[in-house]
């Protein structure tokens, strides 16, 4: 028997093709080398089976039934095509109601091209236990194969997560000026663009929740964050002084559609922020700088193109 072959029952019945045939002893008494289903199609491209009653005997068919699935219709297919495919091959147990499947012990696939049109089994079964009647496999003269043909498309999709360093463009400066007259809740400052995603800053001048009254608030937003993808950053928050005083935050995030912000409720006091001596309001105007230091960069392949997500 060949070796590499792993067969076992299951109750599901073949998904792509069943080709029951009725007195089979007819069949064998015609003396026809083989029988050659009708066409199906599955996975983009038509197939047929090849069933050799005698067994193959260029296959070492010889006291074995073979089975093979052959590819058809190929003639516009273009110079060097290739079909990969994972193969299973069936034979019904009438008695037990389960398909004895027959398949590469190994989970190698199968590949079909110019040179190879069919891939099967010399001995997809003996002759001597497919006959006896007491296994199910031929009962009142009738018996029952089958194929299910899973294609392996090249046309496959992979991705590439690369984390960058100081992406180009990483620093973005906002002024936000006439700062004792705002009386909003809170300020969005204008969209900027690092690592093909569009960023923007909100600030609450009389801070945020808990820092209400006590500290500004501010935070860092991914405007377009791609369904169920989450962007890494890390980054520095700054409101910018005189004399390159400077007051500072450190933070990192996984910016997703469920969380697309992040940043400090507490940035700085009030105090701190309007006491002139520490020179962060100049000119009613305070400075604020976000620096992205490190950014996530996800590169999404299909086939031969390549996408930004």
């Amino acid at each position: 028997m060949e070796t590499g072959i792993s067969r076992r029952k299951r109750d599901l019945p073949p998904a792509h093709y069943k080709l029951k045939i009725k007195s089979y002893s007819l069949l064998l008494q015609s003396e026809a080398e083989k029988y050659d289903s009708g066409v199906f199609e599955t996975g983009g491209h038509k197939w047929s089976l090849s069933l050799y009653p005698n067994g193959n005997k260029k296959s070492n068919g010889n006291g074995y039934i073979s089975l093979y699935l052959v590819i058809e219709e190929t003639d516009t297919y273009p110079h060097g095509w290739e079909v990969l495919v994972d193969l299973k091959l069936f034979v019904f147990d009438q008695i037990l109601d389960k398909y004895l499947t027959i398949q590469d012990a190994d989970g190698a696939f199968r590949r079909f091209n110019e040179m190879n049109t069919e891939w099967g089994f010399g001995q997809l079964i003996s002759e001597e236990i497919f006959n006896n009647s007491s296994n199910g496999y031929l009962v009142n003269d009738s018996c029952l194969f089958g194929a299910e043909v899973c294609v392996i498309n090249h046309t496959h999709t992979w991705e590439s997560l690369s984390m960058v360093k100081k992406p180009l463009n990483g620093t973005f400066t906002w002024k936000l000026e006439n700062f004792s007259t705002l009386n909003k809740t809170s300020y969005v400052s204008p969209t900027f663009s690092v690592g093909e995603r569009n960023w923007f800053l909100t600030v609450y001048p009389k801070g945020n929740g808990t820092a209400n009254g006590v500290s500004l608030s501010i935070f860092l937003e991914c405007e377009d964050i791609p369904a169920n993808r989450a962007i890494y950053a890390d980054y520095i928050l700054r409101i910018l002084g005189t004399l390159k005083r400077k007051k500072e935050h450190s933070s990192e995030h996984w910016f997703s559609a469920s969380s697309k912000n992040w940043g400090f409720v507490s940035f700085i006091s009030l105090k701190e922020l309007n006491n002139a001596s520490n020179g962060f309001i100049v000119n009613d105007t305070i400075t604020i700088e976000v620096e992205i230091l490190v950014l996530s960069e996800i590169k999404v392949f299909r086939s031969e193109n390549i996408e930004e997500a």
